[in-house]
Parts: structure tokens; C-alpha cells; sequence
């Protein structure tokens, strides 16, 4: 396991400084996510994302609601960036990723800034929500952040719609990947994130994810220093296609550490579509672990039922010594 932060050392030899170049370059005609959205963003064209030259930052903070592994005793440093690649209609964060205005633009030196302050604060990581859309602006602050003393691991917290170039760019660059696996069903993703081809682009991003990191590994502590970490939203009817998933997950390896996620609620514009306009039940939460356990996952997070909680307890025994 990697003792210190990955992007460290792409950092000593120039090749940071060489990714953000070539990444800031493909602004011009931007397929930076699967939307292939082909607008000069480097001009402010706006694609899907509704996202110009620089981030937009709505909040940042030491965040205690992540899974345990990322949250030690000071937080996970969160920086949430407004706006998103995909469109879910039941969106928790609404009001973040569909703002009626733009939220304040973020440089890249405000943006170093910003990792810098959290890292102050005592943050265990660096967390990016929703970063699919703003590769391109983590990338060139990096080296500013680091230079300055930034020495975290680095969390990559997506919805999954990643593209695989794009991921490429980060590889040894980001050291934990928490992507969401949201939907199986072609016609489902249409219907609720506009993309039909989320599923598939969903697969090849995790998979690439765990190519470059592999399972969650954790230190003595059982912080999480390294690895993959998988979540999945648990929905009404069966939409997620739980089954599905945790038989893909459990292939890439049984020791993938996942979250089964049962806190979801309709949101954004959920309520007036039928099917997603209530919460999920707690026969659909329990039969949704058991499809987990099924499928010969291991390391299910601690809230996801006794029974998995004590198998990562073990599992943190063992690696802890």
C-alpha cells in the first residue's frame, strides 16, 4: 500500500504539470465526460454540464456523513462543485446541481486554496463531489496545491459517468475512486439521468477505476488510504437493478468494498414521476443487502446491516494487524 499520497510523485517528476497542460487543452472542443459535448469551454461555450473555463465551488467543508473509513476523527474534506454531467430527476443536492444562477467561479489557485484550508482544518483527504465535469480545473490546481504543501489522499466521488480518457489522465493522480453505480437498465437511465448509455459507461469507468487502484485498502487506524470504494443507491421498484450490479461488482473482486445506500427519498422532480415517488421500503433495503451477500461481496459498509458489519469489522482486524 501506498504510505504516502499517489499524485506525489507524478508531482516530483513534471508529469502533474504535463497532465493539467494537456488536459486544459482539450477544453476547446471538451469531451472530457461520455456527453462528448464538443463546446470550447476554454471561450465559456457551455455544454450539458453548464460549466465555462473555471469550476463553480458551492461549498466546502470537513464533512462527517461518509463512509467510516473516510471520515477518521477530523472529517472528510469535502469540496462540493456545483453543476453535473447527468441530469437525475431525483437529484439529492437539487439545488447544487440545477441552480437557477451560477454559483462563484473558482480559479485554480482559489481552488489549491481551498484544498490547502481543508487540509488545515485537519481533513483526512481531499473529497471531490461531482468532479466528472471538472477534471480538467482539479487537474491544473493540483500542482499549485501541492507545491504549497498539500499531502492528503486525494477522493474521487462520482456519479460513474466517467469517461475512460478522461480517467486516464488521473491515473496515479487520484488514490481513492468512490464512484456511484446508479443504474442498470439502458431505458431506466434515459428516463431518469438523460443517459441512456449510463450503464454501459458506468461499467467501463468502475472497471477502470479498479484497474488503477484496486480494492479499498486501509491503515492501521482503518483509514482508508488507497483503493475503490463502490456506492449504490438503493430505488423504488427494483430500479436500480441491484441484482445486476452486485453480480459486475463482485466480478471485477468479492473484496470490493460497497456501499448499499437505503437513505434514498424523492427529490428534485421524483415526486411527480410514478415509481420514484416514495422512499424505499425496508423489505427492499433488506433484499438489496441480501443480493450484496449473494453475489459473494465481502466488505459491505457498516451501515449496511449487522451481518456486513462484521465482516468488515473483520476484514479491518485483519488488515490492522
Amino acid at each position: 500500500m501506498a504510505s504516502t499520497p499517489r499524485y506525489l510523485s507524478l508531482f516530483g517528476s513534471g508529469e502533474l504539470a504535463r497532465r493539467a497542460e494537456q488536459a486544459v487543452a482539450r477544453l476547446s472542443e471538451c469531451r472530457m465526460c461520455p456527453r462528448d459535448c464538443a463546446v470550447d469551454r476554454l471561450h465559456s461555450e457551455l455544454g450539458v454540464c453548464r460549466t465555462g473555463r473555471h469550476a463553480q465551488v458551492a461549498s466546502w467543508n470537513l464533512h462527517f456523513g461518509e463512509e467510516a473509513p473516510l471520515v477518521g476523527k477530523m472529517g472528510s474534506g469535502t469540496i462540493f462543485f456545483a453543476r453535473c454531467n447527468l441530469n437525475c430527476v431525483f437529484c439529492q443536492n437539487w439545488d447544487i446541481s440545477h441552480p437557477d444562477e451560477a454559483f462563484p467561479e473558482a480559479g485554480p489557485e482559489r481552488l489549491a486554496q481551498i484544498m490547502l484550508d481543508l487540509q488545515a482544518e485537519g481533513a483526512a483527504n481531499i473529497n471531490f463531489v461531482s468532479p466528472s465535469h471538472v477534471v480538467v480545473q482539479i487537474l491544473e490546481a493540483l500542482p499549485i496545491a501541492v507545491e504549497r504543501g498539500l499531502a492528503v489522499p486525494l477522493v474521487y466521488n462520482s456519479g460513474g459517468y466517467d469517461s475512460l480518457e478522461t480517467l486516464r489522465l488521473l491515473d496515479g493522480v487520484v488514490d481513492i475512486y468512490m464512484p456511484d453505480a446508479k443504474f442498470w437498465d439502458p431505458q431506466v437511465a434515459r428516463k431518469l439521468c438523460g443517459a441512456k448509455d449510463y450503464p454501459e459507461r458506468a461499467r467501463e469507468a468502475i472497471a477502470e477505476m479498479h484497474r488503477q487502484v484496486g480494492d479499498l485498502r486501509l491503515d492501521g487506524t482503518g483509514m482508508a488510504r488507497e483503493g475503490l470504494l463502490v456506492r449504490h443507491l438503493v430505488m423504488p421498484e427494483g430500479l436500480a437493478g441491484t441484482a445486476e450490479w452486485m453480480r459486475f461488482i463482485a466480478g471485477l473482486s468479492k473484496d470490493t468494498y460497497v456501499n448499499v445506500m437505503e437513505q434514498y427519498r424523492p427529490c428534485g422532480k421524483a415526486c411527480a414521476i410514478p415509481g420514484i415517488d416514495r422512499a424505499v421500503s425496508a423489505k427492499e433495503c433488506r433484499e438489496a443487502r441480501q443480493m450484496a451477500l449473494d453475489a459473494g461481496l465481502t466488505r459491505l459498509d457498516e451501515r449496511c446491516g449487522d451481518a456486513a458489519k462484521k465482516l468488515l469489522e473483520r476484514l479491518m482486524n485483519i488488515q490492522g494487524g
